[in-house]
């Protein structure tokens, strides 16, 4: 059965998601939406997410009617059921992808005006695709503005190229970046008049201005949304989720590592002093008051070397915090609507320990100097050469936890990496290795990361739309005929794969094509030596005289040879016309064969 939901914004801290897990399922147990009605959850990226649906599965048996989504799209949905979809489009010219096209058009217009002499020195040569990459990462800053700095968009749209800072004040834009406002007035004058409005920032003030008007939401609003597990959210997303809860049930819960206030531990502190405070001070101390070469002293190190975007986000989540206004019970008492939870225990370990220090803000100096025990590997620091090696010794590592504790299952264990798309090669190559069946292979999936990285076939398409730029290297062109697709396209078996690999080896060929190719990237003076084409006429030269003379400064390589001779053509003709050799008749090969020959100009 439904039961009431109440709108409201309410706050949940921890410092354990495991917490905030538990208090988040049992108040939506507590208080079910109907039977058809589909549970929200926000989540910042999609590991999150991953981790948030098996736990759902864990606590009710199955993850159904359920969606997990990022904030951003959300927010736009949300924009669509107060305004209407009349008022906001389902996409809007201001948004990435239809901006960078725009740009795309609008530069080499504007170029001879005053203002863009940076751009113009840039887009010099009048390359095409050095002005698509300029305007997809001006489409990005601009993005980025809608989201994080709203208020220059406007006072540029308004001809004021002004800059206004953190602390209130306003600064001229600097002469070498006057051309972001110009080319923001130049995008606004590009559009109709009616679609100047649809930019992000007016149609998230519009939506304030609404809600804060009473005035009645165009459609249905869902009834709840969970935020869960988010380290860091724009001014502006919090501004509509608390709007949002006027009409919608919100939780919030948020990994916060420590009970007391620590917002003022970090240099630059007096840029955020917050008027309202959630937590404590530990032991009545102010540390707004205290110099900063003294903070050490107060406060915990780790928190105040790594915690800068952690203090940033909670502070600005105080300022929308409903506990200041909580209404007071029939004995006078406020009512709090404040949850906290936070663990109370020391822990036996090291990391434990750690995490305790961190969580009651406890200075270096008063730290217990508890001696580890000989067995506790709950901190462990590995030194390695490269990516590679640090993903091997991740594997071995793992595998010996398993082997240690058999409840430990491989979707228990999460690893974070700076830079997803630089580990992703040597994961599948290490994670990859060992088959299903094999005691050491461990099942894995790799979150945040574009699917064009990791797809192969995606891979494959984005390689050869820029052939032009590749040196195509051998061992570029072999991965090539790795992906199935690829391979199936020009009927090459998984049998011949070894065997062109060998073929290619021995035949010499090491990057470009040809000399057109090599001389289209600025290195025409090292002519065909060693290019695919070179390697190519050894290949058919090899099978046309086998180990003969030479012929027109080309050494034939006598290793191809029989019908397998006609993987060297798959190298210089690309299947034939649209059909993989396979479906070439046995007879016309030796007339296919010559043409190819006369082709590579032998």
């Amino acid at each position: 059965m439904s039961a009431p939901i109440t709108p409201g914004l309410l706050i949940l801290h921890g410092n354990q998601m495991e917490l905030l897990r538990s208090a988040v399922f049992d108040w939506l147990r507590n208080h079910p939406l109907g039977a058809l009605e589909e549970e929200i959850f926000l989540v910042q990226s999609n590991g999150v997410a991953e981790w948030l649906k098996i736990a759902l599965a864990e606590e009710n048996g199955v993850c159904a009617a359920t969606r997990v989504a990022l904030p951003a799209r959300f927010m736009w949905e949300a924009y669509r059921g107060m305004l209407g979809r009349e008022r906001v489009p389902q996409r809007a010219p201001f948004d990435k992808d239809p901006l960078t096209w725009r740009l795309m058009r609008l530069l080499p217009t504007l170029l001879q005006d005053d203002g863009y002499a940076p751009l113009a020195r840039f887009l010099a040569d009048g390359d095409a695709e050095r002005r698509l990459q300029l305007a997809e990462r001006v489409a990005d800053l601009y993005d980025q503005y809608q989201v994080y700095r709203a208020d220059w968009l406007a006072d540029w749209a308004a001809g004021r190229d002004v800059l206004r800072r953190a602390v209130g004040d306003v600064v001229p834009l600097a002469p070498e970046q006057r051309w972001q406002a110009c080319l923001w007035r130049a995008v606004h004058a590009s559009l109709p008049e009616t679609q100047r409005e649809s930019g992000r920032a007016t149609i998230h003030d519009q939506f304030l201005a609404a809600v804060a008007a009473d005035a009645a939401p165009a459609s249905r609003l869902p009834r709840r949304v969970v935020l869960f597990g988010m380290s860091t959210l724009p001014y502006q997303t919090l501004q509509a989720i608390s709007a949002l809860a006027r009409h919608t049930q919100v939780l919030f819960a948020v990994p916060n590592p420590c009970q007391f206030y620590w917002g003022d531990i970090i240099e630059g502190s007096q840029l955020l002093k917050a008027a309202r405070r959630r937590q404590p001070q530990r032991e009545g101390v102010d540390l707004g008051t205290i110099p900063i070469e003294e903070m050490h002293v107060h406060s915990h190190p780790l928190l105040a070397s790594w915690g800068r975007q952690g203090r940033d986000f909670v502070r600005m989540l105080d300022e929308f915090d409903q506990q200041h206004e909580a209404s007071e019970d029939g004995e006078g008492q406020p009512a709090p609507l404040r949850v906290d939870l936070f663990t109370d225990d020391d822990g036996g370990t090291l990391l434990s320990q750690v995490q305790a220090a961190v969580r009651d803000l406890v200075p270096l100096s008063e730290h217990p100097h508890v001696p580890p025990m000989m067995d506790d590997r709950s901190i462990e620091f590995h030194v390695t050469h490269s990516v590679q090696r640090e993903i091997e010794v991740l594997h071995d590592q793992l595998l010996s936890w398993f082997a240690l504790d058999p409840t430990l299952r491989p979707r228990d264990v999460v690893v974070m990496v700076p830079d997803i798309d630089a580990f992703s090669p040597a994961i599948h190559a290490v994670f990859d290795q060992h088959r299903r069946h094999d005691p050491r292979h461990i099942p894995f999936e790799i979150g945040d990361v574009r699917d064009r990285s990791v797809n192969p076939l995606l891979v494959s398409l984005e390689w050869l739309l820029r052939l032009p730029q590749q040196r195509c290297r051998q061992s570029e062109v072999r991965d090539l005929l790795d992906v199935p697709a690829v391979a199936r396209r020009f009927g090459v078996t998984s049998e011949d794969l070894p065997i062109l690999g060998r073929w290619i080896d021995g035949a010499g060929v090491r990057w470009g094509l040809d000399h057109d190719h090599r001389a289209g990237l600025g290195l025409g003076m090292t002519g065909e030596q060693n290019a695919w084409i070179f390697g190519v006429r050894r290949m058919l030269l090899g099978y046309a005289s086998g180990a003969g003379a030479s012929f027109g400064d080309i050494e034939p390589y006598a290793e191809v040879g029989g019908l397998g001779a006609r993987d060297a053509v798959v190298l210089l003709r690309g299947g034939g016309r649209g059909r993989p050799p396979d479906a070439v008749e046995p007879g016309r090969r030796p007339a296919m064969l010559a043409r190819d020959l006369r082709r590579c100009r032998l």
